[in-house]
Order: C-alpha cells, then structure tokens, then sequence
C-alpha cells in the first residue's frame, strides 16, 4: 500500500472514532431486539441455567418463565431478558435477530 493510501485509511479511521462517519451503530436504538422496556428499580437478574441448544427448549423456557414469574405480567421484560437464559450459538442467533421477527 502507497503512503498516501495508508494516511487516507488512518484518517478515515479516525474520522469513525471521532464520531465523523457513517458508523453503522450510530443509532443505539436499531440495535435493541425490544424497545420501551421499563426495567423496575433494583431489579436483579435471576441467574439462569444457560441454553445451549443440546437440550429440550421446551423446558428452558419453563424454567426461564418460572424464575421470572415475579415479572410475568411485563412480556417485554420477559423478552429482553430471555438473552441472558442463552449462550454459545443460541445467544448468537437471538442476538442476530431483526427486531421485527420478536412479538411476544
């Protein structure tokens, strides 16, 4: 790569942390899978069995809607709080999700 060509680069690259481009997450708001979640004051996530996907889904979400039964009244609380009930490539495919594919 040319001199020139490598301070182009830099330069845009700093332009992206200095806030001057078209950073793709600009708007925090598109990267939220539930928007106008009111999350009560001291609320504590219950620690959760993880899903990995090597066992019946079914039965991780009993579990998960039993240790949130306090909130089961608030379906967008019991959504945007699933994603912690996740890990490995289950959390990587609800994270990945368009907005527009979770309702309830």
């Amino acid at each position: 790569m040319e001199g020139r060509e490598k301070l182009d680069l830099i330069e845009e690259r700093l332009r992206f942390v200095e806030g001057f481009g078209d950073y793709p997450f600009a708007d925090m708001k598109n990267l939220c899978l539930v928007l106008d979640v009111v999350i009560p004051p001291k609320f504590k996530v219950s620690d959760f069995d993880r899903y990995k996907g090597t066992t019946c889904p079914k039965n991780h979400l009993k579990m998960y809607c039993r240790k949130m039964r306090t909130y089961s009244r608030d379906e967008k609380l019991l959504m945007h709080f699933f994603q912690d009930s996740l890990a490995g490539a289950t959390v990587i495919w609800y994270t990945n999700l368009e907005a527009s594919r979770i309702r309830s």
